[in-house]
């Protein structure tokens, strides 16, 4: 079976603490908030050169969470999040390499 990228359904859990996508291969990730604003791939988080995390994980507060999420084309997320962040665009890939299941990420 072939690990799918493409998002079938994007939406926040049943008790809203954290953000689901149901891939089209049917497999299912869930994701912490905090997490995936540590994990932004901006320049301002992360090096454009080196490649090394620029954002100091002690300035991102614990209850971090997204006051909107947009869609970018049909191949990224971009969140707007409760500390004021919004420049991170979040490829669908990414997501599935960083999915936290153990099975499917790097």
């Amino acid at each position: 079976m072939s690990v799918s990228t493409n998002p079938k359904e994007v939406a926040p859990t049943e008790d809203g603490a954290r953000l689901r996508i149901t891939w089209e291969d049917g497999h299912v990730s869930e994701y912490e908030p905090r997490d995936l604003r540590l994990a932004c791939p901006c320049a301002a988080c992360i090096d454009e050169f080196t490649g090394r995390p620029r954002l100091d994980p002690r300035t991102v507060p614990e209850d971090v969470y997204p006051t909107a999420i947009q869609y970018v084309g049909r191949y990224a997320l971009r969140f707007q999040w409760s500390d004021g962040h919004s420049t991170g665009i979040y490829p669908f890939e990414m997501f599935r390499r960083i999915c936290p299941c153990g099975e499917c990420g790097e």
